[in-house]
């Protein structure tokens, strides 16, 4: 039975929900009394966080909607104006309602007075940053769910200069502003001014970025690359920068290549998720190529796969990634007189090579926005396929400067009849063959995730695969990164991190390994995963 009170709220809703079409789909469950849908869709505004909103794409304050987005809007607008803050620029992905909730923001921002740019067409997430630093706005949005599954959309937060005492710099929010901004969401006007004189946004901007990246690649070699965009909006601006650089034999995964935000080749259109880059990896099979480059929908984020002589095609890990970069940036001596960081879940390996070139290295907390905020930063990556190469000019993860300057590294190795197999190989030989892996468990109940992650942190596992438990951090009693999860650590350099995702609704649980050999670390971290997906279940 619907409440009296439900009632009013849904009617006071409907009457505000600029969207006739959400606005009628109330209406239905109302008159049909569909208490089901209608506690689901009336179950709290949707929690405005450091990574923004995000959600599932339907009518009510729970989900992604125009009435949604429009109330988060005028709350940013508030926000905005507490802070002196007085322009703002927006972009988009190409899922569903991001055209429309891009152009509300863009009326209630210019509605207020604030002076709002809006970028010309569907673009990669870096972009949106970019012209954050490149416009000198004061704030960014970008309207994107990332790598979420289809039904999903958000809304990205960034901020342009210093505020309450923290350089921005083009990043995205974090505590207190985060707070801040919901304080004032939930006190917004649910029917905001709004105006149609916002500007958009010059192409110019779009080839300063393409530009800005180029120049990140010296000597373009022949180089066959297989890409995939994974339905998402990165091919255009991915295809304009490697042909500017001068890769041009570019094989793109045509079945994937134009946007499409119902993702039908995939549930889960992230490149970690298993199988999502596997028909890219046919591609590479079937064209022999030399690398295959995927982005995720957004293309903040760049996976790598590469023919392996043991084991064939594989995609290499984030942390593979993200160590070749930084040991790239090093022997180039580029960004070295400044600070390399990645996130404590991340391998410890690039701490390593920072430290043994006379490199600054920071660990940070969990999620880029964190890594973007080390001041003087050079280079900074995280395990879960995010590289910022070029923080300059892109304060944030950028899939495609990443993959460029992979590229340019895979390009000289071929021409001195080396590999990326034969990198990684030399950096196992000089630092330890350090071997990272992660179980991801995807829950629909938020609580049992808390209820898992207590349990294992009140009773960890003594040992794992007969290697004795040496030390248990709570991380969230760290002075310095508090953080929900915990850090143990075993005998033989092994590190296990269990947290709960910032994200999605997942426990994910982080292992790293150091051993004498590739083999030796592949069997053993192998085993230690067998060994706590038992503890887990």
């Amino acid at each position: 039975m619907i409440s009296d009170q439900l009632r009013l709220e849904i009617q006071e809703w409907i009457k505000n929900d600029p969207d006739k079409k959400t606005s009628e789909q109330l209406s239905k469950w109302l008159a049909e009394n569909n208490e089901k849908d209608l506690n689901r869709c009336f179950n709290g505004f949707l929690q405005f966080g450091t990574a923004g909103l995000r959600g599932p794409v339907g009518p009510g304050p729970s989900c992604m909607n125009r009435a949604v987005v429009s109330r988060t809007a005028a709350g940013i607008v508030s926000f905005m104006k507490k802070n002196n803050l007085t322009s703002v620029v927006i972009g988009r992905d190409a899922r569903h309602g991001s055209k429309e909730f891009a152009q509300d923001s863009a009326e209630i921002f210019a509605g207020s007075g604030i002076k709002t740019y809006v970028l010309p067409r569907m673009l990669p997430t870096p972009v949106l940053a970019f012209a954050v630093n490149k416009l000198k706005t004061d704030v960014g949005i970008m309207v994107t769910a990332s790598h979420n599954p289809a039904a999903d959309n958000g809304y990205k937060v960034y901020l342009g200069g210093t505020v309450l005492g923290i350089n921005y710099r083009g990043s995205q929010i974090t505590s207190p502003v985060d707070q801040m901004i919901s304080d004032e969401i939930s006190k917004a006007d649910l029917a905001p001014n709004r105006s149609s004189s916002f500007e958009t946004v010059n192409e110019s901007v779009i080839s300063d970025y393409i530009s800005s990246v180029t120049r990140l690649s010296t000597s373009a070699g022949k180089l066959k690359i297989i890409y995939t965009a994974l339905h998402g909006v990165g091919a255009e601006t991915f295809i304009s920068v490697f042909q500017k650089a001068g890769f041009n034999d570019l094989i793109l995964v045509s079945e994937q290549n134009e946007p499409d935000p119902n993702f039908p080749t995939t549930a889960f259109p992230n490149p970690e998720e298993s199988g999502v880059i596997d028909l890219a990896i046919e591609y590479a099979k079937k064209h022999n190529a030399d690398l295959v480059i995927a982005n995720d929908p957004d293309a903040d984020r760049c996976a790598v796969a590469v023919n392996d002589p043991e084991s064939g095609w594989r995609m290499l890990r984030g942390d593979e990634v993200g160590v070749i970069l930084g040991k790239y940036l090093v022997e180039k001596n580029i960004s070295t007189s400044k600070a390399f960081a990645n996130s404590l879940v991340s391998s410890s390996l690039l701490a390593k090579i920072a430290k043994k070139n006379g490199v600054k290295f920071h660990e940070t907390l969990i999620g880029f926005k964190w890594i973007s905020k080390v001041e003087n930063l050079g280079y900074g990556y995280e395990e879960a396929l995010g590289y910022c190469v070029d923080p300059d000019y892109v304060n944030d993860k950028d899939g495609i400067s990443a993959a460029l300057l992979l590229a340019q590294l895979v390009s000289e190795l071929k021409q001195s009849g080396t590999s990326l197999n034969d990198y990684l190989q030399s950096i196992g030989n000089e630092f330890g063959f350090h071997a990272t892996d992660q179980i991801s468990i995807r829950f629909t109940d938020s609580a049992a995730i808390d209820s898992l992650l207590s349990k294992i942190s009140k009773n960890p596992p003594k040992e794992l695969s007969g290697f004795a438990l040496q030390s248990v951090e709570d991380l969230n009693l760290s002075k310095t990164m508090p953080t929900p999860g915990i850090r143990m650590k075993y005998a033989g350099e092994i590190r296990v991190i269990i947290r709960a995702s910032g994200t999605e609704p997942k426990l994910k649980c982080y292992i790293e390994v150091v051993c004498n050999s590739k083999s030796e670390a592949n069997l053993l971290i192998s085993q230690i995963k067998q060994a706590l997906t038992k503890v887990l279940s």
